[in-house]
């Protein structure tokens, strides 16, 4: 009967260790990029990097803040869980203050490491795109602010449009002011039973805010994670900080999604074409033109000086003789 007490304890931490090692279970760290990410040499384990991705110790920057650059950051090994939860954490931030782009863009793609047009990542894919937009191409009726945050679904027909910020194929989005602040910001992507929901926390206050949720998504399993991003005349540092997928608990659906085509059942409606009213100089650009227009008063006012002064020299040469 002494022995009944023990028994009992040790069941007890069996159970607390099972259920600890199971939940360890549903952090799937071969999609997963968690500090330190470097292995041997300039390898990552489980990712591939293209275009301008730098790695350091404590980030992986897809753009540094310049012109005309494109970059990538992708897994090497296909999800085969059916429903996930994947959270990103990072930072956009540069030296604009009124001007800045273009973007970054967080796929669950058939092709892996394709450059091209849609944030540095190919047109035509297969999956889904989830985009953080933070230059405006487009204004409208029911026009909104960036950053933008929006989602897009192609089983590779669809075309993505820059000029409308891809409004004719977005699901749904949300405003989110992300950019250039002290703090780390995060985006959580989450599909579960043919709903996929969006949440933020870029208000640093470690809590998710819902940004849209929709229903009738269907997305194949064997698709590979990614992060791609772009500048163009307007630049951004875009720096990914940690990237961890969860799987769901609903993931022990027996149907096999490998085969099937991504579909949505509605999108959001397009909006006309009406033009950006941009400013015409941007603030460093002014600051420039008002330096230039005070050196130039500066010295207009000292070559009046100097004439004033030789114009008095020449008179009292003049009386003295």
């Amino acid at each position: 009967m002494k022995d009944i007490p023990i028994l009992v304890f040790i069941c007890f931490l069996t159970f607390f260790y099972v259920r600890a090692e199971s939940s360890k279970d549903y952090l799937k760290r071969e999609h997963s990029l968690i500090k330190p990410y470097q292995g041997t040499g300039m390898m990552v384990p489980f990712w591939d990097f293209s275009g301008s991705t730098l790695v350091t110790p404590n980030l992986v920057r897809i753009t540094p803040d310049q012109q005309s650059k494109q970059g990538s950051l992708w897994n090497s090994v296909p999800c085969t869980v059916p429903s996930w939860e994947m959270q990103v954490q990072f930072k956009i931030h540069g030296h604009g203050k009124e001007l800045f782009g273009d973007g970054m863009a967080i796929w669950y793609a058939k092709e892996r490491m394709q450059s091209g047009p849609v944030f540095g990542n190919q047109d035509y894919f297969h999956g889904l795109v989830v985009i953080i937009d933070t230059y405006s191409n487009h204004n409208g009726e029911h026009n909104h602010q960036h950053p933008y945050i929006s989602a897009m679904i192609n089983n590779g027909t669809l075309h993505y449009d820059h000029d409308k910020d891809g409004t004719h194929t977005e699901l749904a989005g949300c405003e989110a002011k992300l950019r250039n602040v002290f703090y780390d910001t995060n985006i959580a992507i989450r599909y579960e039973q043919d709903t996929l929901t969006v949440f933020s926390d870029v208000e640093n206050k470690g809590e998710w805010k819902e940004c849209f949720k929709v229903n009738g998504v269907k997305l194949p399993t064997g698709y590979y994670f990614g992060v791609s991003a772009a500048t163009g005349d307007l630049s951004d540092n875009h720096d990914i900080i940690s990237l961890r997928l969860f799987e769901l608990d609903s993931s022990d659906i027996v149907e096999d999604r490998s085969k099937i085509l991504p579909s949505a059942l509605k999108y959001d409606a397009p909006r006309e074409r009406v033009e950006d009213v941009k400013p015409a100089w941007s603030g460093t650009k002014t600051f420039f033109i008002m330096l230039l227009g005070a050196i130039l008063l500066i010295g207009v006012a000292v070559g009046a000086v100097y004439a004033y002064q030789q114009h008095q020299t020449n008179s009292r040469k003049r009386f003295y003789y």
